[in-house]
């Protein structure tokens, strides 16, 4: 089976809503997810992350909090996904990857139609924003 490795980023907004987008293309087309993309040879996933939301939505990055990674198996590839607590370093962003966007409150986060693996992202971001809570 194949191995992809790629970098999330879960961006978080003030108000603690956080983005997700709408693949637009391929086998998983409308689905939802955490934006991001593959590792390149010899990159850390947080420079990947950086890069690939430059690429992506034509935005800068501060990963603030590095989640750990998931592991997940789709039907021709296994997935390893790190993933990323992140800020916008300037509020304005464009799509030039995905058909939509969403900022969801972290509550509503489980009413959206995630890609199996970003489903598994969604304790790392609930218990990192319950760690936030108690301090």
């Amino acid at each position: 089976m194949k191995n992809i490795e790629v970098s999330a980023a879960i961006i978080v907004f003030n108000n603690n809503k956080i983005l997700t987008v709408e693949r637009g293309y391929g086998e998983f087309k409308d689905k939802w997810e955490f934006p991001g993309g593959k590792l390149e040879e010899g990159e850390t996933p947080k420079d990947a992350i950086i890069r690939e939301i430059k690429e992506e939505m034509n935005a800068d990055i501060d990963p603030i909090a590095d989640l750990g990674f998931i592991e997940y198996d789709y039907s021709n590839f296994h997935l390893k996904m790190h993933c990323f607590i992140c800020k916008l370093i300037s509020e304005n962003f464009s799509l030039l990857e995905h058909e939509d966007k969403k900022i969801v409150a972290l509550e509503d986060l489980d009413s959206v139609d995630f890609l199996p693996a970003d489903i598994l992202v969604l304790p790392l971001i609930k218990a990192y924003f319950s760690k936030l809570d108690t301090k």
